[in-house]
């Protein structure tokens, strides 16, 4: 939900509430019914409610980020915890100025939730006045990853009780989350409830956990990213990311605590998150084009990106093919550093995306019509998002981009197609040799030599020769593992994919 004039209100606040009190049924509840699997909102800086408790030295600077954290339950680990994230902040040419402890009612948790419930405070960060907004994100983002990896390490060697935990770490956003349901939210984290609480957007989430077992840590949304579905390629996209990581980061950043930039433990959620925070944060791009490099359309056979009007667009899907394999859904992806917020479906399109705009500039985009309450009369356009497609409001001039508007326009800041024509080279496919080179007894021994029976000749390997295409069939599969077998096998034979990574229960 955003306010395409800027303006700061109750009114977007409060329906984003609203609107995730009608996402009930789509999130999860412990045994108790009461512990969600999570909830919560992004929303701008409430700097108005914030400084009431927080005195900022003026020698310090201007505060001007802002950082929710999840501190443990225990006094030590707390104070231990508050030191860490003090000294990377420092470390990240900033200074924590105060620290608020943000108000809350644990009374209203259930009783799983509140056995983990973390001790919630905010951290209040100076920075000189003259220090550019783009300078002070990247340092903010810098502060986060030290203290991470500090947090990380400490809670690890200290065997500590409580989970350390930063959910968001900003000069322009704060996220309010939890494992609360989702009409709990708000009266759990009291700042919620006060009328002075405004924001110009806000992006707002019911989480059902699939892959991991609920933790305050892994509700939604994240830093960046809100997301409805599952990734299905996890494993090789976390691995791939592992292998990038040296190009990635200097050895002076990956020592600083800046590595590892996924983690297997933390759900595909997290890990798409970091990886579309890393790259929005690289310099001359931003989280639509992010979005666009990690979860591309399906553009190959897609004869609408030949029109003059997509110029560039399946070039740069193509450029970043090279570099980043797809993270494939089902995935509807909301998306917010404060600068933009949008909405992205991945190519399958299986999650339902709705948006509508208003007269009086209001763009809402949600799971299920209706859970925003504006009169019928007042919408000016209502769409609906399908597989690839993306829209996008920037914050900083209120200009809406359609999907038709904002991929064209991410295309056009690089000549990708120049860059294809003199990086890329295309070998053409080979003729096949009009003779046998093989006699069919040498031919006999060769495949019995290499593991290949006539199933693998007849149904892989000569379709794949006369087609050109990887071999797809579904039957029945009673042969033992290899691993298990009597027989000899071809090494690919104790290789299996993993299909569907991420599922529901």
């Amino acid at each position: 939900i955003a306010s395409e004039t800027g303006e700061k209100s109750r009114r977007v606040v409060d329906f984003a509430l609203r609107a995730l009190s009608c996402m009930e049924h789509r999130g999860g509840c412990s045994a108790d019914n009461d512990s969600g699997d999570g909830a919560g909102v992004m929303t701008a800086i409430p700097w108005n409610v914030v400084l009431e408790d927080v005195q900022v030295d003026p020698d310090l600077g201007e505060a001007r980020g802002l950082g929710m954290i999840f501190l443990p339950q225990d006094p030590e680990e707390a104070a231990r915890s508050r030191e860490l994230i003090e000294q990377a902040t420092k470390k990240a040419g900033l200074a924590v100025a105060g620290w608020r402890e943000v108000p809350v009612d644990a009374d209203t948790l259930g009783v799983l939730a509140k056995a983990t419930v973390p001790k919630v405070e905010q951290c209040v960060v100076a920075a000189p006045a003259d220090m550019s907004a783009e300078d002070l994100e990247a340092s903010m983002y810098q502060a986060r990853r030290l203290a991470e990896g500090s947090l990380n390490r400490a809670a690890a060697e200290g065997a500590w009780k409580g989970e350390p935990y930063i959910p968001s770490f900003s000069s322009r956003t704060v996220v309010y989350k939890g494992m609360v349901r989702s009409a709990v939210l708000d009266r759990f984290y009291l700042d919620l409830q006060r009328e002075d609480y405004e924001s110009s957007f806000s992006i707002y989430h019911r989480r059902f956990s699939t892959n991991t077992m609920p933790r305050w840590s892994l509700a939604q949304p994240m830093r960046v990213l809100g997301h409805n579905g599952e990734i299905n390629t996890l494993l090789g996209n976390l691995n791939w990311m592992r292998a990038r990581e040296a190009e990635i980061l200097s050895d002076a950043a990956a020592s600083e605590g800046l590595s590892p930039l996924v983690d297997p433990a933390r759900s595909d959620s997290a890990n798409l998150d970091g990886a579309a925070e890393l790259i929005s944060m690289q310099d001359g791009r931003d989280l639509p084009e992010a979005l666009m490099c990690l979860v591309p359309e399906a553009y190959e056979s897609n004869e609408d990106l030949k029109d003059p009007a997509w110029k560039g667009v399946r070039e740069f899907y193509e450029y970043h093919a090279l570099m980043q394999e797809g993270w494939d859904g089902p995935a509807l992806l909301v998306f917010s550093d404060g600068k933009w917020i949008g909405a992205a479906l991945d190519r399958n399109g299986l999650r339902p995306a709705r948006f509508m705009r208003t007269k009086d500039g209001l763009v809402c985009m949600m799971s299920e019509t209706g859970v925003v309450p504006v009169p019928e009369s007042s919408i000016v356009e209502k769409g609906r998002l399908g597989p690839g497609q993306m829209i996008a409001l920037d914050l900083s001039d209120g200009q809406f981009y359609h999907n038709y508007e904002i991929k064209p326009t991410v295309a056009a800041r690089a000549d990708y197609k120049g860059v294809l024509s003199q990086a890329v080279k295309e070998v053409p496919a080979g003729a096949f040799a009009g003779q046998a080179t093989m006699s069919d007894e040498d031919l006999l021994v060769s495949w019995t030599a290499f593991g290949w029976s006539l199933e693998d000749v007849g149904m892989g390997i000569a379709d794949m020769a006369s087609t050109g295409k990887e071999t797809t069939f579904c039957m029945g599969d009673d042969a033992p593992l290899a691993a298990m077998s009597a027989q000899p096998h071809m090494l690919y034979d104790y290789l299996k994919q993993r299909f569907a990574q991420v599922t529901n229960p």
